[in-house]
């Protein structure tokens, strides 16, 4: 304990890929050497390269992907020597709160309530162990429920209280998905307390759960500063670090950051999916190393740019990973990196120390060819003749190499999936499933709020089964969420489009519920959405707004809706022109529209209150 270990990953948050420059002539070739020894003993021990589920609701539409094309995507991100192979797998601790792309449902959603079985990380952890049991889990929190700050938007006013929440759910865990966690996060990109640290710490240790380790701060590396003069705080803190954003995107992709994630997956309607360079990237580290192997001490930098990294198993293996990535090429959102150049090189390793008497290594490469489009990734070239002890390669730009005495690489591929599809245009669900496999109705993005599956036993029939807006409280807020809740559907294109649905409002005077059209927006921009907004209040009136706050009103009047009794309401919006039906009757129309042009379909509430959704059907084109 104590120690400052790096997780060390690819960040992948903004960055673009594709193919590099043709070759240049030997005359022009920088030319440089490397020594690798390890005679003077290993350097830091590597621990892995992963990635982040969460952060959030990066994997909610991958649950939703029909067999064979869930496992095979699981396959290329989990699946020892296939594709990306990764050795970490951190995900969000649901706190009902939004977190980038959308909420992810907290295991205790109030004080007296626990629940193991929400939301898909779980199942997600589950799917990873199964293709790989040595794969560490890692769990984090970006928001929390509003219960743990009792009334301030402030996880450690009660370090007891977030303690027993997350110690709670590193419990539920093993209890019920037999699911061992590794590590334990603090607050993604955020503030975090010593106190608080120190306070889980003991709750995990007088639980007998000492071999979890905490990883802080989540991107406040300050707190290295503070384990210097706390030694409590310096043996409480295992690592310091983060890890690689995001796992998978499989979310809306008109959402914050589309497809920026190791593959692409947004398409369960179809099937299609898409590999994108990041997990052949990833492959060359994970396929040639794993946790507990060393670093050489070695500078690490290319004398034409770029850099290189070398690694042995202690028992005669060796790994070498060189990339000559450009800046125009490496730039992420963050953090702002540096100028620098890259230009052709030849470089020219001496292996000293145990390798030395290695003869040949084992060469994969990529490029990536971002002008031309075409890129090679991953591919297994001629092995290197090692002679004497020493070996040359010629490096171009936006290249990546991997030497190793490992053979036991390979470039596994499924079958190409289905091609891409749109949104279906008549998509219809009454929310009839007595035992879910997950928590959440296919395709809905919970954006603010959390939408699940209901069981009304109060209802003689129509409705038993239903889908119900459940936070009641403003949790502790890591983006702006939304004073409204809101679950998105569809397709961002949509312009024209009938929505109809039941809904029943549960809070009684002031509780409201709506549907909407052409709905502009989401994730961490959610407070700001726009499109054709059909309210109903239990006061008995409606209003028709262009913006999910509701400011800008288009058409008001009464309706005579009633809160505890179900409604069926109707949008229609075609070009122009949007009119409204309450329970198949006309309520309101030639109400004009003159933006958003186009958006997704969407449901929620007036505030966070219950309110119940059922028999949803869309039109749209």
């Amino acid at each position: 304990m104590g120690c400052a270990a790096l997780l060390w990953g690819w960040l992948l948050l903004g960055c673009s890929w594709g193919p590099g420059p043709l070759g240049v002539s030997a005359a022009a070739l920088s030319t440089a050497t490397y020594v690798l020894d390890d005679a003077s003993g290993p350097g830091r021990q590597f621990d892995g390269i992963g990635a982040v589920s969460g952060g959030g609701a990066t994997s909610r539409l991958l649950v939703n992907y029909q067999e064979p094309y869930r496992s095979q995507i699981l396959d290329y991100l989990f699946k020892p020597n296939f594709g990306a192979s990764l050795h970490i797998l951190k995900v969000e601790i649901g706190g009902d709160g939004q977190s980038t792309d959308g909420t992810e449902p907290s295991h205790m959603h109030y004080e007296n309530d626990e629940n193991y079985f929400r939301g898909y990380e779980w199942w997600l952890m589950k799917e990873a162990k199964k293709r790989n049991p040595k794969i560490k889990l890692i769990g984090l929190p970006w928001t929390f429920p509003a219960w743990i700050g009792k009334g301030e938007n402030w996880p450690y006013d009660y370090p007891d209280v977030t303690a027993y929440y997350i110690v709670s759910w590193i419990l539920g865990a093993k209890q019920y998905h037999d699911l061992d966690i590794d590590y334990i996060g603090i607050w993604n990109e955020r503030a975090f307390s010593s106190k608080y640290i120190k306070v889980l710490r003991q709750s995990l240790d007088r639980l007998g759960l000492r071999n979890i380790g905490i990883i802080a701060a989540d991107g406040d590396w300050n707190i290295s500063k503070e384990m210097v003069v706390d030694p409590y705080l310096n043996d409480a803190v295992e690592v310091v670090g983060t890890i690689a954003w995001n796992l998978v995107a499989s979310y809306y992709e008109e959402l914050p950051f589309g497809r920026c994630g190791l593959m692409t997956a947004q398409e369960p309607w179809s099937g299609h999916y898409k590999v994108e360079a990041p997990i052949w990237i990833t492959a060359h580290t994970t396929q040639f190393t794993q946790p507990g192997w060393s670093y050489l001490q070695v500078d690490g930098h290319l004398k034409g740019g770029g850099s290189f990294v070398a690694l042995t198993d202690g028992l005669g293996n060796l790994t070498i990973i060189i990339e000559t990535m450009t800046h125009n090429h490496s730039q992420c959102i963050r953090p702002p990196l540096p100028h620098f150049s890259v230009t052709p090189q030849r470089a020219t390793f001496y292996l000293k120390g145990s390798f030395y008497m290695v003869e040949t290594l084992q060469v994969w490469h990529s490029r990536l060819g971002f002008e031309s489009g075409n890129s090679s990734l991953f591919q297994q070239l001629h092995p290197v003749k090692v002679w004497k002890g020493s070996f040359s390669l010629d490096l171009n730009m936006d290249e990546v190499y991997t030497l190793t005495t490992l053979k036991t690489g390979q470039k596994c591929g499924c079958p190409e999936p289905p091609p891409p599809q749109p949104f279906p245009s008549n998509y219809k669900d009454d929310f009839n499933i007595r035992n879910p496999p997950f928590s959440e109705a296919p395709n809905f993005a919970d954006q603010t709020g959390v939408f699940e599956y209901f069981i009304n036993a109060s209802d003689p029939g129509d409705h038993v089964f239903t889908l119900r807006q459940v936070v009641v409280q403003r949790p502790i807020t890591w983006a702006s969420d939304a004073d409204q809740t809101i679950s998105l559907i569809g397709n961002f294109q949509w312009v024209n489009m009938t929505v109809t649905c039941d809904i029943y409002i549960e809070k009684q005077h002031d509780g409201g519920v709506f549907v909407a059209g052409r709905v502009d927006n989401g994730g961490i921009y959610v407070r700001r959405t726009k499109g054709v907004f059909f309210w109903v209040f239990a006061d008995g009136t409606y209003r028709i707004t262009g913006d999910l706050a509701g400011e800008e009103i288009l058409m008001k009047g009464l309706s005579g809706v009633r809160d505890n009794a179900w409604h069926t309401l109707t949008l229609n919006i075609q070009g122009t022109s949007a009119s409204g039906l309450l329970n198949g009757y006309p309520l309101w129309e030639n109400v004009t529209i003159s933006k958003p042009s186009n958006g997704w379909a969407a449901i929620g509430t007036r505030s966070f209150e219950f309110a119940q959704f059922d028999n949803f059907h869309i039109e749209a084109s």
